[in-house]
């Protein structure tokens, strides 16, 4: 069976999956204590794509591959790579709040490491990008390096243009932009201190056009694999 798109995630790991799944709304958890009526749609654009920081966006499966072939590549992308730790902090990045790496220059290399070797790994599974998923980048309003890796890999922000980060809002205008992070930096106050763990990485699928993300698979580093909701999608 296969999805209409993939994408090759990193699923944040505890505490944050929990504090994420409850800010974006996730089914069967509850909301955030100290909550805003305007969460819900501050939330919907990120709740879509599920918790997730981007390695190598979503994609079609490219005409020569299939589900089996992603899911045996990951497998072997993932096994044997030695998990790291980096710090996270709130920002506001491009309009929209993120959990973006704090300073640590050996966890920022790191990875940067993973995300142009994710990049790289997975590009053989890649649809060309069609005119109208181009479009929808707004190339006119990026730098001339953005331009050049959405021609090439079909996303602005890889390699030296690469910014991690993992989507906590929607673009907003103030005061949204400003309410909607003194309540974050307020509920997760507790978190602010704990290094994000890094020690693996997750197909997404999209099972259907407009469908929301979902995890299909987990694949860690020390060669554990954990099906997730979307695990038939990654069965050819």
């Amino acid at each position: 069976m296969q999805a209409h798109r993939y994408a090759i995630y990193l699923a944040p790991a505890e505490p944050f999956r929990t504090f994420g799944a409850q800010w974006l709304g996730a089914a069967a958890l509850p909301a955030p204590a100290d909550d805003d009526a305007r969460r819900p749609a501050w939330v919907e654009a990120p709740a879509h794509y599920g918790l997730h920081a981007t390695l190598k966006p979503p994609f079609r499966l490219a005409e020569g591959t299939d589900a089996g072939l992603l899911d045996r590549t990951a497998r072997v992308f993932a096994r044997g790579r030695m998990a790291f730790n980096v710090p996270l902090e709130l920002r506001a990045l491009r309009g929209f709040i993120a959990w973006c790496l704090g300073e640590h220059p050996e966890g920022v290399r790191q990875m940067h490491a993973l995300a142009d070797d994710a990049v790289r790994a997975f590009e053989p599974f890649r649809a060309p990008a069609t005119p109208a998923e181009l479009a929808r980048r707004n190339p006119d309003r990026l730098s001339d390096a953005q331009r050049a890796m959405l021609t090439q890999w079909g996303y602005p922000y890889l390699f030296e243009t690469f910014a991690f980060h993992i989507t906590l809002s929607g673009m907003l205008a103030e005061p949204d932009l400003h309410d909607a992070m003194a309540l974050l930096e307020r509920l997760s106050a507790p978190l602010r201190d704990v290094p994000l763990h890094v020690d693996g990485i997750s197909i997404f699928v999209q099972p259907a056009a407009g469908d929301d993300f979902m995890i299909g698979r987990h694949y860690a580093f020390d060669g554990t694999v954990t099906d997730g909701a979307g695990a038939a999608y990654l069965v050819p």
